[in-house]
């Protein structure tokens, strides 16, 4: 099936070639979702909007005014807004609310000719690191149904693992693209904080959030990195110098200095086959020239708790807004407004959301404000400054993505503490307001995919991509 090809080049070709044509491509995509219902990564189904809009590409095909996206199928994250679609960041306090506009990546999209099949599953407010949080429940993992996708973005990686899409739309706080990435075997990418535009991303952490891609191929993430970033005047938080070059060629042959940090190493959390696959990546490294500097990492027991006491806080603040008053779920049960906001926000918000919403809001209250927020945002700018040094000596730092492959699902909701620990590897890089990667590297001799991660000095966004492509082929070859 043309639907199972690796790169968007591939499927391009063979539309403009005559040998399919985005219709056909929309059927056998339709079809995969119907077969794989039981995954539960969408949460709605544009069938009959994609049929139509394939209908329409296919004739800006033939008569030569396609865009460069034309023939890419990709499904979007739900809390990414789409105008007149539903948007509910899986949460029952958004039933039923429709955007009244677009997002500023879906205007990108669509503006280049692709076609959004489908909103896809995630923790509600895109808060976890399973995919069991949301409202309309877990999404599985296709290598292992009995296991978990990863979160928060686990239906848009399970919606591209099981070919149910070409590319998918996730959005990054603390790891939510590039865990699930590695949990499912694709790549994910978390740009640097200001590449891409968050106008129309449901906020769960301001400060930390960013949209990425999740692909099958590193040349398609470099094309939806190339349309989806630059400036946008609707987000004042954008970099001033955005990365525009993802699909020139990069330097080959250069030799690097990648960090890696012990702690990393020697963690006693992380999985034998994760950790000899780690070694072996460095020796590979080695032997091509490169050089590999083993340092410290002192603050490493910090990232989680400064992650954990400032993403809550932000989450306090940002969703205040959902109580019943002007959209989605008002409870029933209610008798005046007080007991509206009371039992609407009880009601609709799911455990998690309401565990990080009371964390937050007890983090900023007079009497704890200094002692958890304002410390942890001196601890995040001493994880910064300590980032940019190591950066100043090496060109990427390199972690495994995840400690583990993916567990099974259960395994860790009824303990919290653990649940936050699996974003180990991958919080540094929002912290820091850095780039970074997961790179489909290896398998379980279960089957079970897991990535390695590579980050990079803000702004060297396309560098990363192009490294991690050539670094990619190297391993595997190897």
């Amino acid at each position: 099936m043309i639907s199972e090809s690796n790169s968007l080049t591939e499927i391009r070709t063979k539309i403009f070639s005559g040998q399919t044509s985005c219709e056909t491509l929309a059927r056998e995509y339709l079809q995969k979702i119907k077969d794989h219902q039981d995954l539960n990564a969408f949460l709605e189904v544009f069938e009959e909007e994609t049929l139509l809009r394939a209908k329409e590409i296919d004739s800006k095909i033939q008569s030569g005014k396609a865009g460069k996206l034309a023939g890419l199928f990709i499904g979007i994250k739900d809390n990414i807004c789409y105008k007149g679609h539903k948007v509910t960041a899986a949460s029952k306090i958004l039933q039923n609310f429709e955007s009244v506009y677009h997002s500023t990546v879906v205007d990108k999209l669509l503006a280049e000719d692709a076609i959004i099949i489908g909103r896809l599953n995630c923790d509600e407010f895109a808060m976890g690191a399973s995919n069991e949080n949301s409202a309309f429940g877990a999404v599985k993992n296709f290598a292992d149904t009995s296991r978990v996708s990863g979160g928060s973005s686990g239906g848009p990686a399970v919606a591209v693992q099981a070919g149910m899409c070409h590319a998918s739309l996730g959005s990054d706080t603390g790891g939510s693209i590039r865990q699930p990435a590695s949990f499912c075997g694709l790549w994910g990418f978390k740009p640097s904080y200001g590449v891409v535009s968050r106008y129309g991303l449901i906020a769960y952490a301001s400060s930390f959030d960013q949209i990425g891609p999740l692909t099958k191929s590193a040349d398609d993430m470099a094309l939806l990195m190339e349309i989806i970033s630059g400036k946008d005047d609707y987000d004042a938080t954008m970099l001033e110098e955005c990365p525009d070059c993802f699909l020139e060629q990069g330097e080959s042959g250069k030799k690097l200095s990648f960090a890696v940090f012990n702690e990393c190493i020697q963690s006693e959390g992380i999985a034998p086959e994760v950790k000899e696959c780690t070694l072996a990546v460095i020796e590979t490294l080695k032997k091509q020239g490169h050089t590999v500097n083993y340092i410290d990492f002192p603050l490493i027991n910090y990232l989680v708790p400064t992650y954990y006491a400032l993403s809550t806080a932000e989450a306090s603040s940002n969703l205040s807004r959902f109580n019943g008053l002007l959209y989605g779920y008002r409870s029933p049960n209610s008798n005046d407004l007080d007991s509206m906001f009371k039992k609407t926000r009880s009601e609709g918000f799911g455990k998690e959301v309401k565990r990080r919403i009371m964390l937050g809001t007890y983090m900023l209250t007079s009497e704890k404000v200094d002692a958890f927020y304002t410390k942890a945002l001196k601890v995040r700018r001493l994880i910064k400054e300590f980032t940019d040094n190591v950066f100043e000596q090496n060109n990427f730092i390199l972690t495994p993505t995840t400690s583990t492959p993916a567990f099974k699902i259960g395994e860790k909701s009824k303990d919290p503490l653990s649940m936050y620990l699996a974003d180990i590897f991958t919080v540094h890089a929002n912290l820091a307001g850095i780039p970074a990667i997961s790179i489909p590297i290896s398998k379980t001799k279960e089957g079970l995919p897991f990535g390695m991660q590579l980050m990079a000095a803000q702004g060297q966004d396309p560098e990363l991509i192009k490294t991690a492509a050539s670094f990619f082929q190297s391993c595997k070859q190897n």
